[in-house]
C-alpha cells in the first residue's frame, strides 16, 4: 500500500530558507521543519531576543500546522534548539503560553549555531485534526 506524502505550503509563514519543505503530511502525521523567529512579511528575524524569537517561531509553526489541517493542540512532540540554555526560563515561559494544557513531549538542546544566527528554532510532529 502506497503512503501519500504531501508537501505543506503556508502563505502566512516565512518560506523555507534552504532545500527543504516547511512540513510534510503523511497519512495523519505532520512533520514540521524547524521554524525560526522570522517575520513572514519582511523575511527577516524579529528583533527582541529570545522572547520575541520564540513567540514568532511558535506563531510560524502554528501557521504551518493550520495549512496542514492541524493545530498546536494536536502537536505530540517538539524539539527546541537553543543557542544558549541560560535563556531557557524565558523561552519556557513563552512556550507554555502556546501550550497551556496537556503540552506535547519535548526535547530541548543547546546548539553551537542556528541559521540566520537565531536564538531558537522549533520543530514539531503533530497529528491531523
Amino acid at each position: 500500500m502506497e503512503t501519500k506524502r504531501e508537501v505543506l505550503q503556508a502563505k502566512k509563514a516565512p518560506p523555507a530558507i534552504g532545500p527543504y519543505s516547511l512540513g510534510i503530511r503523511s497519512s495523519d502525521l505532520l512533520f514540521i521543519s524547524g521554524t525560526l523567529g522570522m517575520d513572514p512579511e519582511k523575511g527577516e528575524m524579529v528583533q527582541g531576543g529570545i522572547e520575541a524569537e520564540t513567540r514568532q517561531a511558535l506563531m510560524n509553526l502554528e501557521q504551518i500546522l493550520i495549512a496542514g489541517g492541524s493545530s498546536l493542540k494536536h502537536v505530540v512532540k517538539t524539539t527546541v534548539f537553543m543557542r544558549d540554555l541560560a535563556e531557557f526560563p524565558v523561552m519556557n515561559t513563552i512556550y507554555a503560553g502556546f501550550f497551556p494544557e496537556d503540552p506535547p513531549a519535548r526535547s530541548t538542546v543547546q546548539v553551537a549555531r542556528l541559521p540566520k544566527d537565531a536564538a531558537v528554532e522549533i520543530e514539531a510532529i503533530a497529528i491531523k485534526a
